[in-house]
């Protein structure tokens, strides 16, 4: 019998993912300056109020309420009617000093002998429904608002945006886990006032089916496009008027969004967070590390769907142990724990050697905190960089390196393939 699945995403201008944004633009200026930068960052937003706290342990100095006001308008909190905004709103830091007692454990005299900067087990999936390997309605509710996002800025097509917004999509599959069609959509999106709620509402729902996702299905192959259908069930701002919102409508914190990040409930989740972190702190560094070999091993014919769990403990340069669950899917005649045993070999899991295969001590975080860290394009970006005295850095630094099929060759020889 047939099934349903539903993802979610939010928009850049969720009050989560600001929290988010701003976490990570404090770990790259840190990275840019000082690449050894120990950090651990925490952001809470609401009306009118930014609240950073956390540890950090660099040789540079920053000035963090000013790289917290260029991210709130960025994303475009620039109106004093938000109730929140990047100019006006006013920004507390309570960073301190990293505990010596963390740091102790896991810095080594010897780079490569660098321990895990906690415990705890990560995940990586992988799947053939998409062309980036991700899970379907995942990647779809992401498309839908990083389009409305681009509908936003160009304020033409639809010029009553506001950026905070969420998606959500279900996928009926067929008992053989293909996609089938779409079944339902929900969309709910910030939006200036109107004189007339009704009014308001209808025009947000043409706007959305008539001019989104026309533009949303223009983008994907035509397989893809095609699940999309006359009886698709649309839910569009469905508790009515959506002015209030972002900061002013709900505080966010860093952290809360780790399924939008992730997989969108495909798979599995350690439950650790990603943003805010330097990449010492195997929650992120080894949930990267784990979706790079997911991904290499589906796309190399290992298997048409695969989840990989490897689990550290804090201070210890060795993980614990490596998991893979290939849902009945594999293609190579061994068993999942053989397959495990095989993926041990190919990649170095310890945190100093992912840190190095996926140049993860440089500033490429930003990127990741808005529209999930997984399934996005892997490619070279210039940014720049200046601290408090005008000291100004420009890098170019190679995004979502997690995301390279470049162990191919080393897959196929070790299973034959």
């Amino acid at each position: 019998m047939s099934y349903l699945f539903t993802s979610e995403s939010v928009s850049e201008g969720h009050p989560d993912k600001i929290a988010d944004q701003i976490s990570d633009a404090l770990i790259d200026n840190f990275l840019a300056f000082d690449p050894e930068s120990k950090v651990a960052c925490e952001t809470l937003v609401t009306t009118g109020q930014v609240v950073l706290a956390g540890e950090v342990r660099s040789s540079t100095y920053l000035d963090v309420q000013k790289i917290a006001r260029e991210t709130i308008n960025r994303i475009g909190y620039t109106k004093g009617e938000y109730m929140f905004d990047g100019s006006s709103c006013g920004v507390l830091s309570a960073i301190h000093d990293q505990s010596q007692d963390i740091n102790q454990g896991v810095d080594r005299g010897v780079k490569e002998e660098q321990g895990a900067g906690d415990q705890g087990m990560m995940f990586g999936y992988a799947t053939k429904e998409t062309e980036n390997f991700m899970p379907l309605a995942l990647d779809l509710s992401h498309k839908l608002l990083i389009e409305l996002g681009k509908l936003r800025r160009e304020a033409t097509a639809i010029p009553y945006l506001r950026p905070d917004a969420k998606a959500q999509v279900t996928i009926e599959y067929s008992d053989d886990n293909v996609p089938q069609r779409i079944e339902a959509i929900v969309v709910s999106t910030q939006h200036d006032d109107f004189d007339e709620d009704e009014a308001m509402l209808a025009k947000i729902r043409k706007d959305i089916v008539d001019i989104l996702i026309p533009r949303v299905q223009a983008t994907l192959p035509k397989q893809l496009a095609d699940l999309f259908n006359s009886d698709i069930k649309y839910h569009i701002n469905p508790t009515g008027k959506f002015v209030i919102g972002g900061p002013h409508g709900d505080a966010g914190l860093t952290g809360r969004k780790i399924i939008v990040d992730t997989y969108g409930g495909k798979g599995a989740h350690g439950g650790g967070a990603f943003s805010g972190k330097d990449p010492s702190k195997v929650d992120r560094s080894a949930a990267y590390a784990t979706r790079h070999i997911a991904k290499n091993l589906v796309a190399a014919g290992v298997a048409d769907e695969l989840l990989v769990q490897v689990s550290y403990a804090i201070g210890v340069v060795e993980p614990m142990g490596i998991f893979v669950d290939t849902y009945g899917t594999a293609k190579v005649n061994l068993t999942d724990g053989e397959i495990a045993k095989k993926v041990s070999e190919i990649f170095d899991m310890r945190p100093a050697a992912i840190e190095e295969r996926l140049k993860l001590r440089n500033p490429i975080y930003s990127e990741t905190a808005a529209y999930g860290h997984m399934g996005r394009k892997n490619e070279v970006v210039t940014k720049t960089f200046s601290q408090p005295d005008g000291n100004t850095i420009t890098k170019d630094v190679e995004l979502f390196t997690w995301e390279k099929l470049d162990y191919l060759d080393k897959v196929t020889t070790a299973f034959s393939l």
